[in-house]
């Protein structure tokens, strides 16, 4: 079955990066889309950045110049890199394919604090 499992998260200081992992199985990776979204407390979950098959991208605004996304087709991971970190990026991270068998996985915890 379809399967994403994320990894990668942590407390982190302002200004700081991160790199979030997602390895996928179950599914052909290299022909879908992938995406990362994440969720505050109290917030819905938005909408944070996303990897055409042929790695075009697209970045929220919030996250576009200090977020990028990308992916290793032979290890069926998409990567998240995150630098310049604000305490408003403090969430739980996402991935996401666009496989009509998805489901959310357990996330990865991302805190910037001092």
């Amino acid at each position: 079955q379809v399967q994403l499992v994320e990894s990668g998260g942590g407390l982190v200081q302002p200004g700081g990066s991160l790199k979030l992992s997602c390895a996928a199985s179950g599914f052909t990776f290299s022909t879908y889309a992938m995406a990362w979204y994440r969720q505050a407390p109290g917030n819905q979950r938005e909408f944070v950045a996303h990897i055409t098959s042929g790695s075009n991208t697209n970045y929220a605004d919030s996250v576009k110049g200090r977020f990028t996304i990308s992916r290793d087709n032979a290890k069926n991971t998409v990567y998240l890199q995150m630098n310049s970190l604000k305490p408003e990026d403090t969430a739980v991270y996402y991935c996401k394919t666009y496989h009509p068998d998805f489901s959310w996985g357990q996330g990865t915890q991302v805190t910037v604090s001092s």
